[in-house]
């Protein structure tokens, strides 16, 4: 499968526990940190979720 770059550009400071959680799954902790993922259903439906929060890159 094709892989994606995640990059988060927003902070989770008053987000839902949720989104947070999601974010931690990603692998991102901090701002303006990046991770590169395989982009399967799962890592999609993620990022989906927090789209708000991350911008996206394919590789």
């Amino acid at each position: 499968m094709a892989k994606i770059k995640i990059t988060q550009i927003k902070s989770v400071i008053d987000r839902s526990e949720r989104q947070k959680k999601t974010m931690q799954a990603l692998g991102l902790k901090k701002i303006n940190q990046s991770v590169e993922v395989e982009a399967n259903p799962a890592i999609i439906g993620m990022v989906r979720k927090v789209n708000h929060l991350v911008a996206i890159e394919s590789i």
